[in-house]
Parts: C-alpha cells; sequence; structure tokens
C-alpha cells in the first residue's frame, strides 16, 4: 500500500483557481510581477473581477503593481520586464480594450524573438476577460480570432477552474507572450463580486502542483455521430446541447480546444474521422472567427471523410447589441446548437 497521502482536492471558482495559480507561482518565482488597473487596491475588488484579491498583502506593491488608465502602457511596460528578464503577468478590465495596446502586442512583443534571431525572449502573459454580459458594444466582444493571426502570440482559452489554474501556470513559464482568455461569466462569485448572470461554476482542483500542456485539446464528452468543437462559455453550452440531444438518441461527441495557438488538430482530425461531422461553437461573430480557420485546417485534411458540411455556429456579423433581449439572440445559445446539430444529421446537412 502506497504511504503518500492522496493528493488535497477542493471545490474552487474560476477566479480561485486563477488566483491560486498567480500566488504559486509568484512563490516559486520572485521574477514573476503582476500588472493592471486597481490590482492591488487596498479593500479593492482584486481587478475588475476579483482574480488579484490580497496578493498585495502576500507580495507587496512592488510586484502587484497598479498602473494608471492606459492599455498601451500596461503592454509596453509588460513587454519590456520581460525583455528585461521579469515574467509579467498584466491585465486588461476587458478584453476589448487590448486594441489600444496591439502596436505593443503585436509589432513589439510577438515579434521581438524572432527579429533577434533568438536572442531575447517575452516571456509575459496577457489576461483578458471576454465574453457578452450585458455591458454594450465595447465591453463585450470575443476578440481571440484576431490574436490566432499573428505569429509569435499563444493563445489560450480555459473553459474550466481545473484548467484555467494549470494552462495559466504553463503561460507564466513560457518563454513566448501568452495572450490568456477568460470568460466574464464563468468566474464564478463564491466570496466574490458577483457578476449577473454568471455560471456558478466550481470544479476539482488539487492543491498539489500541476501544469496543463498548451497544444493538447480535451474530449469532454465522447461520442460518435458528430464531433463538436468550442471554447470557453460555448463549451458548458455545448455540453448542455449535448445531454438534450441524448434524450433523442442522438450521441455526440465535445472537444475543448483550451488553447488556440498552438491548435490541437489531431485531436480535432481522429475525432472528425470518426464521427463524419463537424459543428463548430464560437461566441465571435462569423466572418474571420477561430473557428473559419478550424474549418479550412479539417476541410484541407479530413475531406474524405466527412459526411456533410462543416456547420458553424456563431454571432452575427453586428457590434454586440446592448439591450438584455436582443444580447440573448446574439450571444449563441444552447437551443441553436441543438439545432445545427439535428440539420447536419438530417438530409443534406442543410441549417434553416
Amino acid at each position: 500500500m502506497s504511504s503518500h497521502n492522496p493528493p488535497v482536492v477542493r471545490k474552487l471558482t474560476m477566479a480561485e483557481a486563477l488566483r491560486e495559480a498567480l500566488r504559486e507561482e509568484m512563490r516559486r518565482d520572485e521574477r514573476v510581477i503582476l500588472l493592471g488597473e486597481d490590482i492591488g487596491v487596498e479593500g479593492g475588488f482584486g481587478g475588475a473581477f476579483t482574480v488579484t484579491l490580497g496578493l498585495e498583502r502576500e507580495f507587496g506593491h512592488h510586484r502587484v503593481i497598479d498602473t494608471p488608465i492606459s492599455e498601451a502602457a500596461i503592454a509596453g511596460l509588460a513587454a519590456g520586464a520581460a525583455m528585461g528578464g521579469l515574467r509579467p503577468v498584466a491585465d486588461v478590465q476587458y478584453g476589448d480594450f487590448l486594441f489600444l495596446a496591439m502596436d505593443q502586442l503585436v509589432n513589439q512583443a510577438a515579434k521581438m524573438r524572432y527579429m533577434s534571431g533568438g536572442k531575447l525572449t517575452v516571456p509575459m502573459v496577457f489576461r483578458a476577460p471576454v465574453g457578452a454580459t450585458t455591458r454594450g458594444a465595447q465591453h463585450a466582444q470575443s476578440p481571440e480570432g484576431f490574436f490566432l493571426h499573428v505569429p509569435g502570440l499563444k493563445v489560450a482559452c480555459p473553459a474550466t477552474p481545473y484548467d484555467a489554474k494549470g494552462l495559466l501556470k504553463t503561460a507564466i513559464r513560457d518563454p513566448n507572450p501568452v495572450l490568456f482568455f477568460e470568460h466574464k461569466l464563468l468566474y464564478g462569485s463564491k466570496g466574490s463580486r458577483k457578476e449577473a448572470g454568471g455560471w456558478e461554476l466550481v470544479a476539482d482542483v488539487p492543491e498539489e502542483e500541476y501544469l496543463i500542456p498548451f497544444g493538447e485539446a480535451k474530449v469532454v464528452r465522447p461520442g460518435s455521430r458528430l464531433t463538436v468543437v468550442a471554447t470557453l462559455l460555448m463549451v458548458h453550452k455545448s455540453m448542455q446541447a449535448a445531454a438534450i440531444l441524448s434524450e433523442s438518441g442522438i450521441d455526440i461527441e465535445v472537444i475543448d480546444l483550451r488553447t488556440l495557438v498552438p491548435l490541437d488538430e489531431e485531436a480535432i482530425f481522429a475525432s472528425v474521422r470518426k464521427t463524419g461531422r463537424l459543428v463548430i461553437v464560437e461566441e465571435d461573430n462569423l466572418t474571420g472567427g477561430w473557428g473559419a480557420e478550424v474549418a479550412a485546417r479539417v476541410a484541407d485534411a479530413c475531406i474524405d471523410y466527412l459526411d456533410g458540411p462543416i456547420r458553424r455556429v456563431a454571432a452575427p456579423d453586428t457590434p454586440v447589441p446592448f439591450a438584455p433581449v436582443m444580447e440573448n439572440f446574439y450571444v449563441p445559445s444552447v437551443e441553436r446548437i441543438v439545432g445545427a446539430v439535428k440539420a447536419l444529421l438530417g438530409a443534406g446537412g442543410s441549417v434553416g
């Protein structure tokens, strides 16, 4: 019988799991610093969504650094600190604000390793909350697809507290810049600021050390009739759709990509070769999203295995509306996922 004690496992929210990852990495490596707006204010929330709550008390304001309200400055500071030997983890209060820092992220951080022939590295993480939460067009976008197009950046999209902790620890240790997207409705509200409409998501998270490698998707529900690929909140909606479909005898496979760069092509291809059908679900608007890239790669590698067209479930090509009833119409729903699956399994795979 083993003398080792069983691992300690707790139920944590996404925000708690992310905070634990930051705390562990800051204790492990004194080069890890945090940058952002209101992340260390005494008596504050700990950033917009409580992730850094209390960390300034343990590590001090020289490592949990409140910045001016300037995303360009935050990104420039993070890139410079990373090239100077630190490992900054910066955040913006809303992912939409990344567009204010595009030069620093796209022209500087992403390119420096290549331009220096590998002599410079930029080990920085940029955390960005995404997703529609009744805040209107400038605080609700899902801009992951923009950064999929930038060579030199890695892109992570955790859907669960377990994955959030493991992926963030991996991101902090990576020598390359990482865009780390977190859905605002998945943070959870246990002992923290409550997000209206948020999912009460908690999961088992071990206390012991673990990392999740980038580029390894996870089959969260095995199935044989059709493959659904999703990230972030859409993983959970796809799982709800799968439960509904199973009541009709339709057994679908759901894959959580976990990272978009690197992309686990082989996991997607293996599933599609098994099921013969693919539905891609993303919250971003349809045209030019990451789903289009996945569809193109599957068409290139698996065309002989497909028994119908590749179907994408995404938002319309409009800004995110503010009115709650319109936002509910805009964001892909469980019903739309169910409808897309049934249509694809029907005659000719057409979708009305």
